[in-house]
């Protein structure tokens, strides 16, 4: 499913998800028609930026998406829906290698997290299943080692936040076979093991 395409529910599928249901109704990232929209920023702005200005920056609009996962759970419990994939930019430029940041460098830092693990306690409130799905250049397998590098990074990120959301799956894809499958399977396990205890294959 593409990250950046979401229909909002139509009204015949309203609340036919429910808990007795082995059927999950998911919705995907980013709204079309509510009113909850996430925000993100580019390496190229947040780089022109005095440090101290862009983690100020930076700060609001992780406060600002922590709202909207708050609404769009809300939206989800309103509607019956049992799933919501959450945007792999919730936190943006997070592991990019100049620009990135730990959330405890930002100033509003302590409550940005309390605000995704209130969004983990209404998730489990009313029984929705949120989940991750890393960009296309999560390349665990990649040949090269500055992507490998780049993904490990973004899989830390991407499960540091579902730790606090109480998310319970970050998708990690095989990759390509690179012209040699066991060798690219092989190397998959390898790096796979560079990924820290929190993480559990799916």
């Amino acid at each position: 499913m593409n990250h950046k395409r979401t229909a909002d529910v139509p009204n015949h599928l309203k609340n036919s998800a429910t808990r007795s249901s082995s059927i999950r109704l998911g919705l995907c990232c980013i709204f079309l028609e509510q009113p909850i929209k996430f925000r993100n920023t580019t390496v190229t702005a947040i780089g022109k930026m005095d440090r101290a200005v862009a983690l100020a920056k930076l700060s609001a609009l992780c406060m600002t998406n922590a709202e909207a996962l708050q609404a769009a759970l809300q939206f989800c419990a309103d509607n019956g829906i049992g799933c919501f994939r959450i945007n792999s930019q919730i936190l943006p430029v997070k592991s990019h290698g100049e620009c990135g940041y730990d959330v405890s460098d930002l100033p509003d830092g302590d409550e940005i997290v309390q605000k995704f693990k209130a969004c983990g306690q209404l998730a489990k409130d009313h029984d929705i299943r949120t989940c991750f799905h890393p960009d296309q250049f999560v390349v665990l397998n990649s040949p090269r080692p500055d992507v490998v590098d780049r993904s490990i990074e973004e899989l830390e990120y991407q499960s540091e936040v579902a730790e606090w959301v109480g998310a319970d799956v970050v998708n990690i894809h095989g990759g390509g076979g690179y012209g040699d499958k066991p060798d690219a399977l092989a190397r998959f396990a390898r790096n796979l093991g560079r990924l820290s205890d929190r993480h559990e294959a799916d």
